[in-house]
């Protein structure tokens, strides 16, 4: 261990893993380090890997990888106490090649997806913890572990470690993030016979759904709730921002249970069987919080460079990128023997270039939006539900006199002007 290697990668993530497995492919000297027992056991995200980011680092990898089902339908809800508003696209051409998206267990994918890397050359060990950066002469030369003698060096050292990047924090890259740029989500693997999932959610075998929840799964803060079917099993989750979880005095697992004994949520997880549990910090300050990416001798991938896209749900196809646009840098970087910033910064630039940072611009002020004026999810998810229900109601009333009196209490219980500027900016948050 006591060689220097051409990258060392500071966690085994999706974002981590794309990188040492685009270096190694290429012939450099790899590195990836885990802190964990294995890559995916301190991992976690809701479930859903999108197939494109990662067949442009291994073609048609979902003929091997370790993947649940593919989606071919996905679900949006409005939740109130009692009722939801239910959106959404099924498409069949989902379920078949090359697919969309698929469901999966983190343990599983980020076992072969490391495994992957190991055969393509990169060197992997577990259960290692980075402490700091070796900094020489303003360059990051390499890394400091907590083993005997656990000094490792390389030209560069790529920064995968997570949202709460202390190796990032050491450099300079970012302060210590805000509450409102941070989420808290909690999540459940739950156990269930396949024919009791395909059954519950109108699918077919090998056939995935997602639903995405909006409203009282949070009890009305900002955030979201996740239900995804797997094989035989079913991922639940909740998460909100730690600025709103602080605010309300939410406690993550009492919102997981509420959210679990929902009457619009339970029938799907009834006789099911808890098999895992999970907590994780996830970005959400989006556009306004990446962080500096580039330094001499280190880049920051994945959640470490804050690159989720929170509206759209989307974080391992992101991380998966950009650890492919670090690895393309550093493999021009080794060619050139040149690893100062300004060679490096054409990971930057690449970044900015792609559907990462144009889509975190797109939805810059969305968070703050949404945070900063509560009642998109406390007011106006119920008001949509009552709505739904007075309309759909048989009772005699004509439709006409029906929507007037919809509109009537909306504009009673908010007023039209107030109506007219939550819309109009909440339009400009997402435009």
């Amino acid at each position: 261990m006591s060689e220097k290697f051409d990258v060392i990668v500071v966690g085994a993530g999706p974002a981590g893993t794309a990188c040492a497995y685009v270096c190694a492919k290429k012939g450099l000297n790899v590195l990836l380090i885990e802190r964990g027992e294995y890559p995916g056991s301190k991992n976690v995200m809701g479930g859903v890997l999108y197939r494109k980011q990662l067949e442009d680092i291994i073609p048609e990898f979902w003929k091997e990888a370790p993947l649940e089902r593919p989606v071919i339908e996905q679900r949006f809800w409005m939740m109130d106490k009692e009722s939801v508003i239910q959106f959404g696209y099924k498409g069949l051409e989902w379920g078949e090649e090359p697919y969309n998206n698929f469901t999966v267990l983190r343990a599983q994918f980020d076992q072969w997806f490391a495994k992957k890397a190991v055969e393509a050359g990169a060197l992997l060990i577990n259960e290692t913890v980075v402490k700091e950066c070796i900094v020489e002469n303003g360059k990051v030369i390499g890394v400091r572990t907590d083993r005997p003698d656990g000094e490792l060096f390389a030209n560069v050292v790529v920064l995968a470690d997570g949202v709460n990047s202390l190796l990032g924090k050491q450099l300079g890259f970012h302060k210590e993030f805000r509450p409102d740029e941070v989420a808290l989500t909690v999540m459940e693997v739950i156990n269930l016979p396949k024919d009791k999932i395909n059954d519950r959610f109108n699918l077919s075998e090998n056939q995935g759904c997602t639903i995405e929840i909006f409203g009282d799964s949070t009890k009305g803060n900002l955030g979201t709730a996740f239900l995804y079917t797997n094989k035989e099993s079913l991922n639940i989750g909740v998460g909100t921002t730690l600025s709103s979880m602080t605010k309300a005095k939410l406690k993550p697992y009492e919102l997981l249970d509420y959210l679990k004994t929902h009457p619009m949520v339970k029938p799907y997880l009834e006789g099911g069987e808890s098999s895992e549990y999970l907590a994780h910090l996830i970005p959400e300050g989006g556009y306004r919080s990446v962080p500096k990416v580039a330094g001499n001798g280190v880049v920051a991938i994945g959640d470490a460079a804050q690159l989720v896209n929170a509206i759209h749900r989307e974080g391992s196809n992101m991380a998966m990128a950009s650890g492919k646009m670090a690895a393309e840098t550093i493999i021009l970087a080794n060619a050139e023997g040149n690893f100062s910033e300004s060679s490096l910064n054409r990971y930057r630039e690449a970044l900015y270039e792609s559907f990462i940072i144009k889509d975190l611009e797109k939805y810059k002020d969305a968070a703050h939006t949404f945070e900063k004026h509560p009642q998109y999810f406390n007011d106006y998810v119920p008001m949509m539900n009552r709505a739904a229900s007075k309309f759909f109601t048989v009772d005699g009333t004509p439709k006409r006199e029906k929507q007037k009196e919809i509109m009537r209490s909306i504009t009673k219980e908010k007023g039209s002007i107030k109506v007219l500027q939550d819309l109009y900016r909440a339009w400009k948050a997402v435009k």
